[in-house]
């Protein structure tokens, strides 16, 4: 009887092993991105130092340029890379914004929804089942509205990327509509900054400029100090809360109508 156990107990611990395998593996890959200092790659004045040879070979090798960016877009989300706004500038930098916009949608949808994937079997499940009730209670309303919760979380670039790619595993949201609520609600802010990359070459050379004057007088801690995040403006970011309070709408109806007819009832 108790060999038997034990063979259950077994049984249970490898079946969690290889559930939790996929998010372990992804996890000892951030920790070697970091450990072998490869998010040096993703700053700009990697970009900038490169700007010649990248163009290069976009122009020689268009079509493997690109499944090169996709991939690499797919491996940076689904491992939760920092660099994400430096990525998709750069996409439009180099392919232009409209083929960037396209292919970074289609690549960090891909990349997000294997993340959800992951999580929702190594962690989704079993959290669900050992959290208490203040989970379920949000659960049930996450999953009521998910669409149009999740499209807001997209929408408004407030929250980290990571942070929303991994929630709605835990709160019992289906892939169909994880899929279809990420791919259209990064539309507007992917197409955004792929168009903004448009004009990153003349900030390159216009840096590029200030830092070699800096080095030719004889300054002391000259560098390369532009900051991708300052693309984000006050005005781009107020136009996102916009459509991201748009997308509320239809939860906000559903309680006022909701709210009104349990009034009616009531009287």
């Amino acid at each position: 009887m108790g060999k038997l156990a034990d063979q259950k107990n077994s049984a249970a611990a490898g079946i969690s092993l290889r559930k939790l395998a996929p998010l372990i593996v992804l996890l000892l890959i951030l920790a070697a991105f970091f450990a072998f200092d490869l998010d040096d790659y993703l700053t700009f004045k990697a970009l900038s130092d490169n700007r010649d040879d990248l163009l290069a070979f976009v122009d020689a090798h268009y079509w493997l340029a690109a499944l090169i960016y996709m991939g690499l877009y797919v491996v940076a989300v689904a491992c939760s890379f920092p660099g994400g706004l430096l990525m998709t500038v750069t996409g439009g930098f180099l392919f232009g914004w409209i083929a960037a916009g396209f292919m970074t949608v289609f690549a960090a949808t891909l990349g997000a929804t294997i993340l959800f994937l992951i999580a929702e079997t190594a962690l989704g499940e079993p959290l669900r089942h050992k959290a208490g009730p203040w989970l379920t209670k949000l659960e049930k309303g996450f999953q009521d509205d998910a669409f149009n919760y999740l499209l807001f979380l997209r929408l408004v670039p407030v929250f980290p990327f990571w942070l929303v790619n991994i929630a709605p595993a835990f709160l019992g949201v289906g892939l169909s509509t994880y899929v279809i609520g990420t791919f259209i609600g990064i539309i507007p802010g992917t197409f955004v900054f792929a168009y903004l990359g448009v004009g990153l070459d003349s900030i390159i050379v216009e840096q590029q400029e200030v830092y070699h004057s800096c080095i030719t007088a004889g300054n002391a801690g000259c560098s390369m100090d532009f900051q991708i995040s300052s693309l984000l403006t006050k005005e781009i970011l107020f136009s996102f809360i916009a459509l991201g309070l748009m997308s509320l709408l239809p939860i906000l109806l559903k309680k006022w109508r909701k709210g009104k007819t349990s009034r009616t009832s009531g009287s």
